[in-house]
């Protein structure tokens, strides 16, 4: 097991990533940061937001509304959760992402680290077993595993994610996949700085990066552009949705852009300025999608329409989607 208070186990943790960094391809991350040329971002959508409706079923639907890439949810008790997702259905899969023309970026993962270590094994094994879909079902090199770490006080709980984090990393060091950990809203680990603390604590391994979602910083004091200009170099993955502020001095959150308590315009451009050239992915939460009356069909065109919106008027391109003026 991966111990942060062994120096010798860090250094052959680091040793390793390198070793692994040298044998793989690197990661979108990397290529930015060694001058990638590519030009564009993309606008997905999470499958998280689309229960109810089959993977293959939901995929086409994207492209069919306009999307460029897909976030499939692997989560326990998903439709894609990999021991729902029998060897028939992963060719089926890949087929449909091929004929789609959709990018795959993200596999939504929810592994908290545990004071257990049954629990923390399990965890493990759902990321590996991430993995093995990934590679079952595209031939795409940067793919990104998420999961936020789940709740606690961070003081009591740092060194745990450090371990289990930098486990996740080392176990999968033969993969081409990233691990994303996401700063969230009540949790132990709940903003940028909490999340680039782990990363230099695991002296900072190419695979590892965070996911950027402003919904969970908004209210808390942290403002849109500074937390973008900190979080920018490591961050290999986006989600945007929006909060509101309930009278009761609560939050909840909506679709993206519904709401307009977020300037999705200014994170697309500001992200796109300081180099990201990866997904923007609509997230649709569970306080959405758990209403009796959601329609995941209506989601993923309000998504579309909003998020499109914001990157016409940030006049950011995407593939296939030439940058028009927003003026």
């Amino acid at each position: 097991m991966f111990q942060l208070s062994s120096d010798l186990h860090r250094r052959q943790f680091m040793a390793s990533s390198a070793s692994a960094l040298a044998l793989t391809m690197v990661s979108q991350s990397t290529l930015l940061a060694l001058g990638n040329d590519v030009q564009t971002m993309t606008l997905g959508f999470s499958t998280y937001g689309s229960r109810g409706i089959t993977t293959e079923e939901v995929i086409p639907l994207l492209a069919k509304t306009g999307y460029d890439a897909v976030e499939i949810t692997s989560t326990k008790g998903f439709d894609a959760a990999p021991e729902n997702v029998a060897a028939s259905r992963r060719k089926l899969i890949r087929q449909t992402l091929d004929d789609s023309g959709l990018k795959l970026t993200s596999i939504m993962e929810h592994t908290s680290p545990d004071s257990n270590q049954t629990v923390n094994d399990a965890n493990l094994e759902r990321i590996q077993r991430a993995v093995g879909l990934i590679r079952d079902i595209t031939d795409a090199k940067d793919v990104v595993i998420q999961t936020v770490l789940g709740g606690g006080v961070w003081e009591q709980k740092r060194n745990l994610f450090v371990e289990q984090v930098g486990r996740w990393v080392e176990k999968t060091a033969d993969s081409d996949v990233t691990i994303c950990i996401k700063p969230h809203r009540g949790g132990g680990m709940d903003n940028p700085e909490k999340a680039l603390w782990i990363m230099k604590q695991l002296g900072d391994p190419s695979r590892l990066r965070m996911v950027y979602d402003y919904s969970h910083y908004i209210y808390t004091g942290l403002e849109l552009v500074p937390t973008v200009e900190q979080a920018a170099k490591k961050t290999a993955h986006i989600a945007v949705k929006d909060t509101v502020r309930t009278s009761d001095g609560k939050f909840r959150f909506e679709l993206p852009g519904s709401a307009g308590t977020i300037n999705f315009t200014t994170l697309i451009k500001k992200f796109y300025a300081l180099g990201y050239r990866g997904d923007i992915s609509c997230e649709v939460s569970g306080m959405v999608w758990s209403k009796p009356n959601y329609d995941p069909r209506q989601a993923i065109r309000t998504c579309y329409e909003n998020i499109s919106e914001a990157f016409r008027q940030a006049e950011v391109p995407r593939p296939n989607h030439a940058a028009k003026s927003g003026s």
